[in-house]
């Protein structure tokens, strides 16, 4: 569903949770975003909020550990690393603890690619966590916004690019 000027004038709101409402759509979604990762990855990490119910979802299909990227404040203060990087409308801090184990294979899951800036964040804050990101998964590129420009040639998957 797209929602126009949220959360402010001129933006364009892609809003996935319907869709993720539907048990065999998302059903359909997990087992795509995945597939091409089976046995690559030792956890996956989903960026909030709709990135949460992906990572978990698939990291579950996986058999992996599951990691979220919270918004600043979000975490318990210990031992936190955080990434501020700016939006269409605005700017943001994200936040998460270090690996457990330097070298866990990451994969990055969220709802929508835009202008790869939340994402491009969370990539560098993982991997100054210790974190090898293996790859990006998105259900929806944007493509004329050109975000996966900022993710420096980490291999992308999306499900819908228009």
């Amino acid at each position: 569903m797209s929602v126009p000027d949220f959360p402010e004038p001129g933006i364009l709101f892609r809003d996935l949770t319907p869709v993720l409402a539907d048990a065999e759509a998302f059903r359909a979604i997990t087992d795509e975003l995945a597939a091409p990762y089976s046995g690559r990855v030792d956890v996956v990490a989903g960026v909030e909020a709709r990135g949460f119910l992906l990572a978990a979802s698939a990291a579950y299909v996986l058999g992996a550990g599951v990691v979220a990227i919270r918004k600043a404040g979000k975490l318990p203060p210990v031992e936190l690393l955080s990434e501020s990087y700016e939006l269409e409308y605005g700017a943001a801090t994200l936040e998460m603890h270090p690996a457990a184990v330097p070298g866990t294979r990451m994969l990055l899951l969220d709802d929508v690619l835009a202008t790869g800036g939340t994402l491009a964040a969370t990539v560098r804050m993982a991997e100054r966590a210790g974190y090898v990101v293996v790859g990006v998964g998105v259900v929806i590129e944007l493509q004329d916004l050109a975000g996966r420009d900022l993710l420096d040639g980490l291999p992308v998957s999306a499900l819908v690019s228009f």
